[in-house]
């Protein structure tokens, strides 16, 4: 039964978890919760290992999740194909009808409100996951809330970059690489390491 369960609950995922990423989080979550698979913070800690570990973060998350529901790798593959399943079909559906009335889309208006609000849609999810992963299991202390605050910031240094006024080309490279997503994991799992090992 788990694993008709666990591909259902992943299907379900595939079909509605827009953006993918870390818009799926949510819906994983309420998933893992519901069947008790994982204990919150054993989720939390496989959100953070999903982060860092090469591959999109809900295909990673399904692996380990299913490995745990089952205890078997079989699992990790019901669970992951799950996932993936109703993208593929769908994708192939759409491909297939956008290269036979592809000419027609471009200009089409509802085609363009439609993406509009799959985009407004996408960054709710996102933002859901974000503030559902902010739990005492996830900030311990203060230091991990300065952890995330400065990985924040670093995040969004970008956005400060004035449009009229060119920067100069050495801080606009210092931005570029204090921004960087994989230097900022690499810090962030280092001071981690640091101060909690």
């Amino acid at each position: 039964m788990t694993y008709f369960q666990l591909f259902i609950s992943f299907f379900k995922i595939g079909l509605f978890g827009f953006g993918g990423g870390m818009s799926v989080i949510a819906l994983i979550e309420m998933e893992v919760t519901r069947y008790g698979w994982l204990t919150p913070t054993e989720f939390v800690d496989i959100v953070g290992i999903s982060q860092v570990t090469p591959g999109p973060i809900g295909m990673n998350c399904a692996t380990y999740v299913g490995y745990t529901a089952t205890q078997s790798i079989w699992g990790s593959l019901v669970a992951s194909t799950a996932l993936v399943l109703p993208s593929l079909i769908i994708m192939l559906a759409i491909c297939t009808l956008y290269m036979r009335i592809k000419d027609k889309w471009a200009e089409n208006r509802i085609f363009q409100i439609t993406m509009r609000c799959i985009r407004i849609l996408i960054v709710a999810l996102v933002a859901v996951a974000a503030i559902r992963l902010c739990t005492p299991e996830s900030f311990i202390d203060i230091y991990s809330y300065v952890i995330c605050a400065i990985v924040a910031l670093c995040t969004l240094l970008p956005l400060f970059k004035p449009a009229d006024k060119p920067l100069k080309p050495a801080v606009n490279k210092s931005i570029d690489i204090i921004s960087h997503p994989i230097l900022l994991i690499v810090a962030a799992g280092f001071a981690g390491w640091i101060l909690y090992i």
